[in-house]
C-alpha cells in the first residue's frame, strides 16, 4: 500500500488553481443609503460619501463607495431566496481540518459609484505547503473574490489568505489524510468554469 504524502495532496490541490466561478450579478445596483449607513457606523463624515451634490462636483462626478465598504454595498451578501445564492468554488484538497483565516488584502482598479451594478466571481490563485509551529506541513491557500462593474471592468480584487493544519496527534504520528476545505466561507452550488 502506497502512503499518501502531503506533496501528493498538494499536487491534487494545485489543479484547482485558476478555477473560477462565472460572475454573479448583484440583485440591485449600488445605492446611497447603504453608503450613508456604513459611513455613520464607522464615524466617517467625509462629504464625498455623504453629500450627493458634493460627490457630483468631485473628480468622480458622483458618489463613490468607500473602498472598505465594497462588500457591504455591492450586493455581495447572502441572497434570498437561497436558490439565488452566489456560485461558489468547489472544496480544495488539503490536509487537516483545523482552519485559520490569516488575512485579507484588497486591490482597487476603478472607483465604484452609486448606480453601478456589481458582479462577483471567485477563483483559486495559489496553494502551497509552509511550516507553522504546530504543523510542518500546513496547507496555505489564496482565494480571490473579483468585483466587476456593469461594463465588465474589473474594479477590485479581494484576496483571502488561509491555512489548514493537522491536530497535534496527527503531526506526532505523521498521519496524512486528505480533507476537503471550502474557501471564503463558501457553501454549496458548484457550477464551474475553467
Amino acid at each position: 500500500m502506497n502512503k499518501v504524502t502531503a506533496e501528493d495532496i498538494l499536487e491534487k490541490a494545485k489543479k484547482f488553481i485558476g478555477i473560477e466561478t462565472s460572475p454573479s450579478k448583484a440583485l440591485y445596483p449600488v445605492e446611497y443609503d447603504p453608503i450613508r449607513r456604513f459611513c455613520h457606523s464607522i464615524g466617517d463624515e467625509n462629504p464625498l460619501y455623504l453629500d450627493p451634490e458634493y460627490g457630483k462636483s468631485s473628480r468622480f462626478h458622483g458618489t463613490p463607495v468607500p473602498m472598505t465598504a465594497l462588500t457591504v454595498v455591492s450586493g455581495d451578501a447572502p441572497r434570498w431566496p437561497p436558490a439565488a445564492a452566489l456560485e461558489t468554488l468547489p472544496p480544495m484538497p488539503s490536509i487537516g481540518v483545523s482552519g485559520i483565516n490569516l488575512s485579507t488584502e484588497w486591490e482597487f482598479f476603478k472607483p465604484v459609484l452609486v448606480g453601478d451594478h456589481i458582479s462577483v466571481s471567485e477563483r483559486y490563485s495559489d496553494v502551497y505547503i509552509k511550516a507553522i509551529r504546530i504543523d510542518p506541513q500546513a496547507f496555505w491557500t489564496v482565494a480571490e473574490r473579483i468585483y466587476w462593474n456593469q461594463n465588465n471592468e474589473m474594479v477590485a480584487v479581494w484576496r483571502n489568505f488561509g491555512l489548514t493544519h493537522r491536530n497535534p496527534e496527527e503531526v506526532e504520528n505523521n498521519i496524512i489524510k486528505e480533507a476537503l476545505v471550502f474557501p471564503l466561507g463558501a457553501a454549496k452550488n458548484h457550477r464551474l468554469t475553467k
